[in-house]
């Protein structure tokens, strides 16, 4: 049996990665808000995910207030769309 990928196998990161799937870009507040994650963690989370490529994070500002937005990399869409595929699988789906 194929182990999932224990890096998507995560509630936070799973979330954030199926969010992203399904929008161009998404910001970290807007995150944070549809995943009821802390701050934190949604911070120590995105970086997990972006050390591994499945995601970038561009930092800027918006007026005074720093401003991180985030995507889905080729690799992570990849990483997702087999994690997904191997969940099926081993439901016997």
């Amino acid at each position: 049996m194929k182990e999932l990928d224990p890096l998507l196998h995560s509630q936070l990161r799973l979330a954030v990665m199926s969010i992203l799937m399904n929008v161009e870009e998404a910001d970290f507040v807007y995150l944070r808000e549809k995943t009821s994650s802390t701050a934190g963690n949604l911070s120590v989370q995105l970086d997990k995910l972006s050390s591994v490529g499945y995601i970038v994070l561009e930092k800027g500002f918006v007026g005074k207030k720093t401003r991180t937005v985030c995507r889905v990399t080729d690799y992570g869409r990849k990483a997702f769309e087999q994690y997904v595929k191997d969940l099926k699988q081993l439901l016997n789906l």
